[in-house]
């Protein structure tokens, strides 16, 4: 029962902060501006969360074009963090050598699960028309996905399918990662 708590514990806090790091790196990808003065909300948020980890890290890793690589890395490290963590909680010796090969892969599913927050967030806010610095944060955050299906999905009376057709997407992305998890880890 405790390592269930303490799994949860650290599932939620590392995932927060992860999420944070991922959501940066989206952002930054996407220009973005971060503060508060551009209309963005969630900036000063996003940096109070992860700049205790992604500022080192940037002297370490850097840029690659437009994608700020320290964002990622940091999140991945956390991730790596608690698998070794909940490794030795567990009381096992040694290593967990699947430890880096679970950080990606949970990594991957922490970014499927921050899409489909967004994608729910801006179908809902697209049904009450809100006119706030946060919907068209949002929009922005999501119309980079959305555009390619919107090209191949029509509107059908007036209605925009294209983010229930991205869920689906996302929830069969996650099931083949899934998949791919279980048999990585039979290799190893």
């Amino acid at each position: 029962m405790f390592f269930k708590i303490v799994s949860l514990l650290l599932e939620v806090a590392i995932g927060v902060v992860a999420g944070a790091c991922l959501l940066r790196l989206y952002m930054q990808y996407q220009r973005i501006s971060m503060s508060a003065r551009s209309g963005n909300p969630l900036g000063g948020f996003v940096f109070a969360l992860s700049d205790w980890l992604v500022l080192p890290l940037r002297r370490l890793v850097p840029a690659w074009s437009r994608w700020d690589l320290a964002s990622l890395v940091a999140a991945y490290l956390l991730e790596l963090t608690r698998f070794l963590l909940l490794w030795t909680l567990a009381g096992a010796d040694g290593v967990l050598p699947a430890a880096p090969i679970l950080a990606a892969f949970e990594l991957l599913q922490l970014v499927i699960s921050g899409f489909t927050g967004l994608v729910i967030v801006y179908a809902v806010l697209s049904w009450v028309q809100t006119q706030s610095a946060i919907a068209d944060l949002i929009e922005r955050l999501c119309a980079p996905p959305l555009r390619p299906i919107r090209r191949l999905v029509p509107l059908v009376g007036g209605v925009d399918l294209s983010p229930l057709v991205f869920l689906v997407l996302l929830r069969i992305t996650s099931i083949l990662l899934g998949s791919l998890q279980g048999m990585a880890l039979t290799i190893i």
